[in-house]
C-alpha cells in the first residue's frame, strides 16, 4: 500500500509514517516548513518529504491520504482530496487498522505525565524481554526513537501506545484514544486543558468516558485514585477491572529527592520492594508506579520492574540538561500547563535543594523560562494560574511574542522577579545579563522555542568568558 499524510512531521503522525513503513508500505508525506528532528527521522527511514500542501501532489497517486488533525478545511491538498472523491482516513483510524488490530494495547491517557509513563511502561517491558512496538509522543532515551513497529521479537503481541484526548481530524472531532481499543489502560490524571476544542472539565470527562466504555472485561484500568475527576468518570460506568493507585491504604509509592533518587513501592504499610533511578519529583514517582502496574497486567513482576526502573534513562525535553557553561545550567522541558509548569519547577527546587543540603552550599537559583505556545495558553484561558505555577522560581522570565493577552499583567503578582520580551534575543540578553554561576535556567516550551537554549549556552560562554 502507498499511503501519502498530511501533517507528516508533527510527532504523533511522524510515527505513523515510521509504523507504516516498517510494516513494508510505501510512505510519503508533505508538511509546512518540513523541520527537523522529525524530518530527518523521516529521511532516514526512506521516507520522500513534500514542501508544502500543493495540488500537484496528486500526481503522486496513493492509495490512501492519511490525514493529520493540524489539518483544517481549506487546506488546498484536502481540498482537492475531498472534490475527487478520493480514499483518505484519519492517523488514528489508519493506525487502528493497519497496527493495533490484534495487539495487546497498553494506552497510556491523562492530562499530564503520558509521554514519560508510555517510555516507562515501553521500557519495563523491553527490560522483561517482551520486545513491544511503541508510538510515543516523545523520544525515549533508552529507544532514541518515538516509534517501532515491534523490537527483537516481531511477532510480539504488545504495544505500548500514548493515548491523546485531542481530537482526531477535522472529520472526526472523537478523541484520539477512542480509535486504540486497549486492553490495558492508564488513567493518570484529568484537568482542563484544550481549551481550543473542548468548553470545560466535563466535556473532557466524556471523551475519558467514552474511552473507558472501550475496554474489554478482562483488561485492566490503572487510575489514580486520588484525581476526583477520574473518579466521576468511573461513576458513570466501568465494566473493566480498576486497579487504583495513590491510595494511602493501597498502592503508593515514596522516594526521595536525592542525587540518585530511591522509589519504595509501597502497599499500605507494606514494602513491596525497592530501587533507585536518575529522575525526581512526585510526578514522576506516581508515573512510575502506573507503568509497574500496568507491566504487572502482562506478565511483568513487580520486582523485574523496579529493577527495570533503575536503568531507566528519561524522555527527552523532560528536564533535559542542554549543557552546563561557566557552572550556570541549561534544562529543557516540554511544560506548558499551569500545573506541569508548577511540577517541574518544585521537581527542580527539590534536587538542587537536597544537593545543597549534602554540600553545605546555599541552593542555586532557578531561572524559569517560559513560552506559553499551546493553543490552550495563547487563548489566554490559564493565565491566571501562571504566578502560583511560578512561585518556586527566583526569577520569570516570559517570551510574549504573538500573544493575545497582557502577559506581564498576568505575572504581576510575581512582583520585580518578572521580566517579559517580546523579542528572543533581547530576552535572551536579559536572562544572561540575570545569571550567576551555580544557576539553573529551566526553559519550558512545547515548542523548539526559537533555539533559545542553544543562544543561551552561546551567549552565556561568550558574555562570562
Amino acid at each position: 500500500m502507498h499511503i501519502h499524510i498530511l501533517g507528516i512531521c508533527g510527532t504523533f503522525m511522524g510515527g505513523i509514517a515510521q509504523l507504516a513503513r516498517a510494516a513494508g508500505h510505501r510512505v510519503t508525506g508533505c508538511d509546512t516548513g518540513v523541520y527537523p528532528p522529525m524530518s530527518t527521522q523521516l529521511e532516514a527511514a526512506g521516507i520522500d518529504l513534500v514542501e508544502g500542501y500543493g495540488v500537484e501532489q496528486m500526481a503522486l497517486r496513493p492509495d490512501c491520504y492519511v490525514v493529520g488533525n493540524a489539518i483544517s478545511r481549506g487546506n488546498p491538498l484536502l481540498e482537492e482530496i475531498l472534490d475527487r472523491g478520493l480514499p483518505y482516513v484519519s492517523g488514528p483510524q489508519w493506525l487502528a487498522d493497519h497496527v493495533l488490530q490484534g495487539r495487546w494495547v497498553l494506552a497510556v491517557a491523562g492530562t499530564h505525565g503520558k509521554t514519560t509513563t508510555s517510555s516507562m511502561l515501553a521500557w519495563i517491558l523491553q527490560d522483561a524481554g517482551l520486545s513491544p512496538g511503541f508510538l510515543i509522543g516523545g523520544v525515549p532515551m533508552n529507544f532514541g526513537v518515538s516509534a517501532r513497529l515491534s523490537g527483537e521479537i516481531s511477532d510480539s503481541p504488545f504495544f505500548v501506545i500514548e493515548a491523546d484526548e485531542y481530537d482526531t481530524a477535522f472529520c472526526d472531532k472523537r478523541s484520539k484514544f477512542i480509535h486504540y481499543r486497549p486492553r490495558t489502560a492508564i488513567l493518570n490524571n484529568l484537568e482542563f486543558d484544550h481549551a481550543d476544542i473542548f468548553v470545560d472539565l466535563a466535556a473532557i470527562e466524556t471523551q475519558f468516558h467514552h474511552f473507558v466504555r472501550t475496554l474489554p472485561r478482562n483488561g485492566l484500568l490503572v487510575t489514580n485514585a486520588a484525581e476526583v475527576s477520574l473518579e466521576r468518570v468511573l461513576a458513570r460506568a466501568c465494566w473493566t477491572p480498576v486497579e487504583r493507585f495513590n491510595e494511602a491504604s493501597g498502592w503508593r509509592i515514596e522516594g526521595d529527592d536525592d542525587a540518585n533518587g530511591s522509589l519504595r513501592l509501597m502497599r499500605g504499610e507494606e514494602n513491596i520492594g525497592e530501587t533507585h533511578w536518575a529522575l525526581n519529583g512526585e510526578h514522576n514517582r506516581a508515573n512510575a508506579l502506573a507503568a509497574l502496574l500496568a507491566a504487572r497486567h502482562v506478565g511483568v513482576p513487580l520486582d523485574k520492574g523496579l529493577e527495570a526502573l533503575s536503568r531507566f534513562e528519561n524522555v527527552k525535553r523532560r528536564m533535559e540538561l542542554r549543557g552546563t557553561v561557566r557552572g550556570i545550567s541549561v534544562y529543557d522541558d516540554f511544560a506548558h500547563h499551569p500545573t506541569a509548569i508548577a511540577t517541574t519547577v518544585a521537581g527542580l527546587r527539590r534536587k538542587i535543594d537536597s544537593r545543597a543540603v549534602v554540600s553545605s552550599m546555599r541552593p542555586p537559583r532557578i531561572l524559569a523560562v517560559l513560552e506559553p505556545r499551546s493553543n490552550t495558553m495563547k487563548l489566554g484561558v490559564m493565565k491566571a494560574q501562571l504566578p502560583a505555577s511560578l512561585a518556586e522560581a527566583d526569577q520569570v522570565f516570559c517570551y510574549a511574542a504573538n500573544l493575545g493577552w497582557d502577559a506581564a499583567e498576568a505575572l504581576a503578582p510575581l512582583g520585580e522577579k518578572v521580566e517579559v520580551a517580546d523579542d528572543l534575543d533581547e530576552l535572551v540578553e536579559r536572562i544572561v545579563a540575570s545569571s550567576h554561576p551555580g544557576d539553573q535556567i529551566l526553559v519550558m516550551s512545547n515548542g523548539g522555542f526559537g533555539g533559545i537554549h542553544g543562544k543561551l549556552l552561546a551567549a552565556l560562554g561568550f558574555a562570562k568568558a
